[in-house]
């Protein structure tokens, strides 16, 4: 990537931190830029999370999704790019991050990366 940004993400405290309960975030309008040949890429990003003392402001997040727009990068470095900054910021107990692809010539292609442990 160009530049970090993960700075952007913004948490808030869990109320709940004695409870284990999940968060799913979808986000379908998710895009990046092959670096191969300068082609759009258009995604939904799936985050599943666990969280422990600290929860992800949904706004940040949008902000920080919306960075990707013009990044050249490939699917399983997007995916993992994502877990890696949203994992350092709100520190679940658990995390997995799913980026399906819409199909490029004929091949539809889901990256899934998780941090974190079942219980």
């Amino acid at each position: 990537m160009s530049e970090p940004f993960a700075d952007i993400l913004e948490t808030f405290e869990n109320e709940y931190p004695g409870r284990d309960y999940t968060i799913e975030v979808v986000a379908p309008e998710f895009t990046s830029v092959c670096p191969r040949t300068g082609q759009p890429d258009f995604g939904t990003i799936t985050i599943r999370y666990v969280p422990d003392r600290r929860c992800v402001e949904l706004k940040s997040l949008k902000l920080y999704l919306q960075r990707f727009r013009n990044e050249g990068m490939f699917y399983e470095h997007a995916a993992n790019r994502i877990l890696d900054d949203l994992a350092t910021a709100v520190r679940p107990r658990r995390m997995t991050i799913e980026a399906a692809f819409t199909p490029r010539g004929g091949i539809r292609t889901t990256v899934t990366a998780t941090v974190g442990k079942e219980t």
